[in-house]
């Protein structure tokens, strides 16, 4: 929702999870903030059974978010997809476990 005061966002809602078939029983909410621009972050590695959904969105500046698939049994196995996300697009990707 947009104003004259600025904005208004959900940036999680079970329901709107659920109504999509994704996951929604949330477990941890993080920030990171890199002083550096062009740092490397890590990766958004997950093992069973430590693996989590992850909803990643950008608050500030922008980023380059990669998701690489490394389960030998999956049909996208070692593929990978890069998004930019950036605080004025307000964009956020879900990762699945």
């Amino acid at each position: 929702l947009i104003d004259e005061r600025g904005f208004f966002a959900r940036t999680w809602c079970e329901d709107e999870l659920d109504r999509r078939g994704l996951v929604s029983d949330l477990k941890q909410c993080s920030v990171s903030w890199n002083d550096v621009r062009g740092t490397f972050r890590g990766m958004h590695y997950q093992q069973r059974p430590y693996g989590e959904t992850k909803i990643v969105r950008c608050l500030r500046g922008s980023i380059f978010d990669v998701v690489l698939d490394l389960r030998p049994d999956s049909p996208t196995y070692r593929k990978w997809q890069g998004f930019r996300l950036s605080a004025d697009d307000r964009d956020a990707i879900y990762i699945p476990e």
